[in-house]
């Protein structure tokens, strides 16, 4: 039996792993789908002090508070940001890391690092307007007609203050841990392709590929499963 804890990307919540969930379960494996301040269920939360901490101290309160030892922690988009200052703070609670189509850092850059100025400037915009950033179409995500409508009905706005946050870690603490890397290329979503190029060039790295869109949990839940699956067996 393994421990799951379960990250999602931006503007989602916990909602988006319904259909990956009882499959774990079924399997005999703990796991919990963690929904970020701000996002999600906890969107009355939303305020300009969410930092990209906040979120890192969320996953880290589930790891305490559930006594997990050795988990298999998942992070989805944005949330490879989290993940990776989760790992910097407590590698000895986790088992492997898992990237689903996820920002896999270097120390001192932020969730904006990796996307074009086209990008960043449009975002900053938003959050110097709101607050926050409002959510993407479903479509980008590769998704079309009840998916992408579920999707939209459920996605809330990102918290503005994550997305120029520096991430200041340990690299030699993270690298040290097994690293898988989920590459949704079908279609690929442009603010992930530094990542992609990024796990390829490094060592140390497990790739596998969905021909899926960016929300594999949505579009591609038993091929995800598989794999998640099989990283609780490696």
């Amino acid at each position: 039996m393994a421990d799951f804890v379960l990250v999602h990307g931006a503007w989602h919540g916990a909602w988006c792993w319904k259909r990956i969930l009882p499959g774990l379960w079924k399997a005999g494996h703990r796991a919990f789908a963690v929904t970020l301040t701000g996002t999600g269920e906890r969107a009355h939360q939303l305020s300009a002090g969410i930092t990209l901490r906040t979120h890192i101290d969320d996953v880290a309160a589930v790891i305490e508070a559930e006594e997990l030892q050795g988990a298999i922690v998942v992070g989805h988009s944005y949330g490879g940001m989290v993940i990776t200052g989760l790992a910097d703070r407590m590698p000895q609670r986790i088992a492997r890391l898992v990237y689903l189509d996820a920002v896999v850092p270097e120390p001192g850059e932020s969730w904006s690092s990796g996307h074009p100025a086209q990008t960043q400037a449009q975002r900053r915009q938003a959050i110097a307007a709101t607050g926050s950033i409002p959510p993407a179409d479903p479509a980008a995500f590769g998704l079309a007609g009840d998916d992408a409508a579920w999707v939209a009905r459920r996605q809330t706005p990102q918290p503005g203050g994550v997305y120029d946050d520096a991430l200041h870690f340990d690299a030699a603490r993270v690298e040290a841990l097994p690293r898988t890397f989920i590459d949704c290329n079908a279609p690929a979503l442009p603010t992930i392709a530094m990542t992609r190029e990024r796990v390829r060039r490094q060592p140390g790295w497990e790739v596998f590929e969905i021909a899926t869109g960016h929300d594999p949990m949505i579009s591609a839940p038993e091929e995800l499963l598989r794999l998640l699956l099989a990283a609780a067996a490696a």
